[in-house]
């Protein structure tokens, strides 16, 4: 009996991340005449506990993984990039704007006062270099591949231990992958 109490508490507590699994959408790989360049998006990636969360003052951080093999036909491929940016939120209350600092912009920090817009800014990847040109030759086949994780939220001292449910916020979207020939 006891077990099964357990089991229900556990189940109330957990928040609705899995309802909607995130995803990557929008998924574009191109190039300028240096860079290799990526663009997505993370949707179903915020819940409004995390939104609570954040508006409390709790930092929330994603990093997305970009990765780009060479794809050899009966070898191992070989990874050429293995790229990590992270982006950052925290909300301030006195001044009631959202901070967003993205990884890739040098880590400058936006302000806005509209989480929405936050929102967006903290899921999308814009232009992103993945590698330089002189990496790629012609003909051959390439991968890239790619996901989105929220990192661990870390709460001061042993808080925790109160508020343990807060770990069950880690997510990783599934690996998703672009092939293509040069």
């Amino acid at each position: 009996m006891l077990l099964i109490l357990f089991a229900f508490s556990v189940g109330c507590l957990r928040p609705e991340v899995n309802a909607e699994d995130a995803t990557l959408t929008d998924i574009v790989v191109t190039n300028t005449q240096d860079y290799l360049l990526v663009f997505f998006t993370v949707i179903n990636c915020f819940t409004p506990e995390m939104k609570t969360a954040i508006d409390n003052g709790i930092d929330t951080a994603f990093t997305f993984i970009i990765k780009l093999y060479e794809v050899r036909g009966l070898w191992w491929d070989r990874k050429i990039a293995d790229v990590r940016v992270k982006h950052q939120i925290q909300y301030d209350n006195l001044k009631k704007v959202y901070g967003v600092k993205l990884e890739e912009r040098s880590d400058k920090v936006t302000y806005v006062e509209d989480f929405e817009e936050a929102k967006n800014l903290m899921s999308e990847i814009v232009g992103l270099r993945v590698s330089g040109l002189h990496k790629i030759q012609d003909g051959k086949r390439y991968q890239v591949r790619m996901r989105a994780e929220l990192d661990k939220i870390r709460l001061p001292l042993y808080l925790h231990y109160v508020f343990f449910f807060l770990s069950l916020w880690d997510f990783k979207t599934d690996w998703y992958t672009v092939d293509f020939r040069y």
